[in-house]
């Protein structure tokens, strides 16, 4: 049995954000996630670190929050942060009507929104629509939630925190009115868990109705899907939104060399209802098009869907429901000792956690204060280690992998110079085999999907059909301890990539797709195509 103070629920950005908090406050606390670190929301979606422009008429203190937590991050979490700006858009299908009310609510939420002459904003931006009638700049920016969650994940762990991935609670002990601790299964090893301890917080985002029901609570968070579409181009370099009500389709991001188009939103009474449809790639097309009309001739790399935790104690659903935050002490209800946190937005995840970590450590008697707000995630790599990885890697490659690494970037630059072959594994995203090899050997790596999740290794344009089975071979030839075996880890890697595919399978696309299964097959022959011989 394993003791510690506080059991956090839920390993996206906010249960992270909270173990990070708890741990630089000298609180003892141990995460549990079901799947892989950022498992579920907070990688499934278009990676928008908001300004607050669209949320400032229909929930001004939404919007601030965000302005206020993005400049916060793009401080201390920069590493994660690519400073795009973004343009609010009106097209001759939106309502001019709305531009003077939504430029007074966002300077009622402090956020500065600049008018751009739509010539100079086409020159910027060539790809838009040579119809848009209005273009105002924000303080928008792009984040990579998968970087993000790990990099709260190893601050944490430098303060004693500590993850346990791969685990799903299967119980919430309590005696007497309050809890004692929580029961959890390994789903590697199948062997149960038992954690004691005074407190559990609730982050399970879109589980956290389930999570709520073990401890015989009832919580009304309603899961809403949203569909997004990847883009194997890069057509523009700021956020692009559209200047109306917030809707469908109506956010284009840029990311690395990629740009995604998003959301919908949906109700679903799934929380891993993660499966996009061809119709809801077509429909995304058809609603990108006012912003830009050339959409359909850009090849799409992917889709992915993931749901929402919205939460709204009035009943309003989807769009209608409020993005604030909203924390719940669950001693009100005859449990001390246990608290959920529900709805708000990733661009919100640190407050959202200093919020709880001040309700629970003054429950605890803790009076730390907060330091999330100042203290960087990640200490800069030496000026002196960027240079020797400089000859390491291809153009910029050093640059990307000191951010994903953070502090561990030393040890794989001199795994590199050790290594005369100094191997790039993934070209897309400049991953190196000195990267997977070491985040292969981190205790919360299982599979090629957690090293997906920490290096961005096969989301590029191939979608791994080339690096998935440099990487298993690397990884075999170091004897790294996965849980699956090679050709069942490629498999999963492959199906897990085919669910994206599958949508948009046209053009180029199913070309690509083609390619993907002659390679798989003939390697590995994952397709069962090739029978043993008497």
């Amino acid at each position: 049995m394993k003791e510690t103070t506080v059991v956090i629920i839920g390993g996206g950005a906010t249960g992270a954000g909270i173990l990070r908090d708890l741990s630089m406050r000298g609180v003892r606390a141990i995460l549990l996630e079901q799947g892989g670190l950022a498992h579920g929301t907070s990688s499934r979606f278009h990676g928008l670190l908001h300004s607050g422009g669209r949320y400032a008429v229909g929930d001004n203190e939404a919007a601030r929050e965000c302005i206020e937590e993005n400049t916060i991050l793009r401080r201390v979490g920069r590493e994660c942060v690519e400073e795009t700006e973004g343009f609010f858009v009106l097209t001759p299908q939106d309502d001019p009507a709305y531009v003077d009310g939504w430029v007074e609510a966002c300077d009622r939420a402090g956020i500065r929104a600049e008018q751009v002459d739509v010539a100079e904003a086409r020159r910027l931006e060539p790809n838009l629509a040579p119809d848009i009638l209005a273009v105002y700049r924000v303080p928008d920016a792009c984040v990579d939630g998968f970087r993000l969650v790990w990099h709260n994940a190893c601050s944490a762990r430098r303060y004693g925190g500590e993850l346990l991935t791969y685990h799903r609670v299967t119980g919430i002990e309590q005696q007497g009115g309050r809890i004692r601790g929580v029961t959890a299964r390994n789903m590697i090893s199948g062997e149960d868990v038992r954690i004691a301890c005074d407190v559990v917080i609730n982050a399970a985002g879109s589980w956290a109705g389930q999570v709520a029901q073990l401890a015989g609570l009832d919580v009304r968070v309603s899961p809403d899907r949203g569909t997004l579409i990847a883009f194997n181009h890069r057509f523009t370099s700021r956020v692009i939104n559209r200047l109306h009500k917030s809707s469908d389709g109506d956010i284009f991001v840029p990311h690395g060399s990629i740009t995604i188009l998003g959301t919908t939103s949906s109700a679903t009474d799934r929380p891993d209802s993660t499966t996009p449809t061809s119709a809801e790639v077509l429909r995304l097309l058809e609603l990108g098009r006012p912003l830009f009309p050339h959409i359909g001739s850009y090849r799409i790399l992917r889709a992915f869907a993931g749901t929402r935790p919205l939460y709204d104690a009035g009943g309003a659903g989807g769009r209608s429901a409020s993005r604030g935050f909203h924390i719940v002490d669950h001693e009100e209800e005859g449990l001390a000792g246990m608290a959920s946190i529900f709805g708000g937005k990733l661009t919100t995840y640190r407050l959202m956690a200093e919020k709880l970590c001040d309700h629970v450590c003054a429950r605890l008697g803790v009076s730390a204060p907060c330091r999330t707000a100042e203290e960087p995630m990640l200490e800069p790599a030496p000026a002196g280690l960027l240079k020797r990885a400089a000859g390491l890697f291809p153009m910029q490659g050093a640059e990307l992998a000191a951010h994903r690494l953070g502090a561990s970037f030393g040890k794989v630059v001199e795994m590199m110079e050790e290594d005369r072959e100094r191997q790039i594994i993934c070209e897309c995203e400049m991953v190196s085999r000195a990267e997977i090899e070491f985040v292969a050997g981190d205790p919360a790596t299982h599979s090629l999907h957690d090293v997906r999740l920490r290096t961005r290794m096969g989301m590029g344009t191939c979608q791994g059909t080339f690096c998935s089975l440099r990487a298993i071979g690397a990884l075999e030839e170091c004897a790294a301890h996965l849980a699956l075996s090679p050709t069942e880890d490629v498999r999963q890697f492959a199906q897990e990539r085919w669910k994206g595919l599958r949508p948009a399978l046209w053009g180029t696309q199913a070309r690509e797709v083609m390619l993907s299964r002659a390679v798989y097959a003939a390697t590995m022959n994952l397709d069962g195509a090739i029978h043993e011989q008497d």
